[in-house]
């Protein structure tokens, strides 16, 4: 990289700091650190919510599959995200703001100790407290191992400067932080993402690329569905991807909490699925046509990375470097956030009693504790591990193992139709779903994907549904806090009258 390239990327992690010491004014209490008081507008909770599902994975292992396999790739990520997304505007957006309007919920497991009970909230909490660790772990990798494509930094040193920056901004500014660097993001990667297109476009025929590049790659590139991305992982991916992008992850949760009212919440839902089915594909096309500008990569993860270098002048490499940064720093950021407010709020008040009687100050300063503490470990489990094989293998295993069994009790107890499902369901879909999990992967040690993805969702399902018809334990107080969530007139005025 050349001096400029180095000068735009210190120039972006000084804005990231900057950020963070601005946002820290906005912090009064754990409310504004987790939720932002509710004051975030709709649209910029939108486009936070879009770039949180994206980190370096996408250009290091996604990229690897766009370029070995091509189209398949935003078929069955994005698009299935797009409409799972869209699905979730209408079911679970406003739901999860009224929670925290109508009773005053923080952290997104908040709520399960009265939908359901302590232990319940609890097992859950714990389980994706694991999953969100490594998850992050992986993430860091893949910051890491693009920066050593493009500078030769070793791992430990990218890891090292990104995690530093990170935990800086975000334990001074929480979720305020946490959504001015998504939007940062968007900027960035805008600028970034048309560059490398017109590049791709200038470097082939032009616009006429985007029809005529199909028939000169590899044969199946263009098919929606190939290698083992069939039709079946697809609608397996669209299942859990529905689950996983409208609270599954905690912290895409806290978006819709932060909005104002509820209709906002659905007004970014919606936001957030429309770009999801548009502007994958401006950043996918260039992975797309690599196989014509750097065919035969030895490893197919360096072909964004390769592209860069072949293509974009100086500069503009950096600006691409500080948006794979942004992606990662900010998703990181966001788990760390939302992983702190479940510490705070749910995990830490049921096993030490002292927590529960903290003032609002000392309560403040243990969730900043927390979040630094979450970033830190998952950054020594990144350098321990050195990232030998790289994420994508890790991050499906992980979610296909954990995310299924624990949103389906999180999404599903708050919709009406599931009222007679109560902690016994909750505790038996999680468990089943995970030890079938644990069944399909090591014990039958099945290859196919969409098996070891979607079995394990589909099992906490039927069980969930099953045992709620069969046992049922809805009672007064868990149906008042279901029916509570299911209208817009009263969150409206009370979102209004809280801000």
């Amino acid at each position: 990289m050349s001096a400029l390239d180095w000068s735009v990327l210190g120039a972006y992690f000084l804005v990231m700091v900057g950020i963070g010491v601005w946002s820290r004014s906005r912090i009064r209490n754990v409310i504004d650190f987790f939720t932002a008081g509710g004051r975030i507008p709709w649209w910029l909770s939108g486009i936070s919510h879009h770039m949180s599902g994206y980190s370096a994975v996408m250009f290091v292992a996604f990229a690897a599959v766009a370029y070995t396999y091509g189209l398949a790739m935003y078929v069955w990520w994005a698009l299935t995200i797009g409409i799972g997304v869209g699905i979730g505007a209408f079911l679970w957006a406003a739901r999860w703001n009224r929670l925290r309007s109508r009773h005053g919920v923080v952290s997104p497991l908040e709520y399960l100790a009265r939908r359901y009970n302590l232990p319940t909230q609890q097992v859950l909490a714990y389980s994706g407290a694991l999953l969100k660790v490594v998850d992050i772990a992986a993430k860091w990798v893949a910051i890491a191992i693009l920066l050593r494509g493009f500078t030769g930094m070793p791992i430990f040193w990218g890891i090292t400067i990104t995690g530093v920056v990170t935990l800086v901004y975000i334990t001074a500014g929480g979720l305020w932080a946490d959504v001015l660097t998504d939007f940062g993001q968007f900027v960035i990667q805008g600028f970034a993402g048309v560059a490398m297109f017109v590049a791709i476009m200038s470097h082939l025929d032009g616009v006429s690329t985007l029809w005529t590049m199909w028939d000169k790659l590899p044969p199946g590139h263009g098919d929606p569905f190939a290698g083992p991305y069939t039709t079946t992982f697809f609608l397996a991916l669209l299942f859990i991807k529905t689950f996983e992008y409208n609270g599954g992850m905690w912290n895409l949760a806290q978006r819709y909490m932060a909005s104002p009212s509820g209709s906002a919440a659905r007004r970014s839902a919606l936001l957030s699925s429309a770009l999801w089915l548009v502007w994958p594909l401006v950043l996918f096309v260039p992975m797309f046509a690599a196989p014509l500008i750097v065919p035969g990569l030895a490893n197919p993860e360096e072909a964004y990375v390769r592209l860069a270098q072949t293509l974009l002048p100086q500069g503009v490499i950096g600006l691409v470097l500080a948006g794979f940064f942004s992606h990662t720093m900010a998703m990181v950021a966001s788990d760390a956030n939302v992983i702190s407010s479940v510490i705070t709020r749910d995990i830490a008040p049921a096993i030490v009693r002292r927590v529960r009687d903290l003032s609002a100050r000392a309560e403040l300063t243990f969730a900043r504790v927390t979040t630094f503490t979450f970033v830190l470990i998952s950054m020594t489990i990144a350098i321990a591990t050195q990232g030998e094989g790289v994420v994508l293998k890790i991050v499906v295993d992980l979610v296909a193992a954990t995310m299924g069994p624990i949103s389906i009790p999180l999404m599903l107890g708050m919709l009406p139709w599931f009222r007679r499902s109560g902690p016994t369901a909750a505790i038996v879909s999680w468990a089943a779903g995970l030890g079938v999990w644990a069944y399909v992967k090591w014990i039958l040690e099945s290859k196919d994907t969409a098996m070891v993805v979607g079995v394990p969702l589909v099992t906490s399902l039927v069980l969930y549904v099953a045992v709620g018809l069969l046992k049922p334990e809805n009672r007064a107080d868990r149906d008042a806090l279901v029916d509570s969530l299911d209208d817009d007139a009263e969150p409206e005025r009370t979102a209004a009258a809280s801000v």
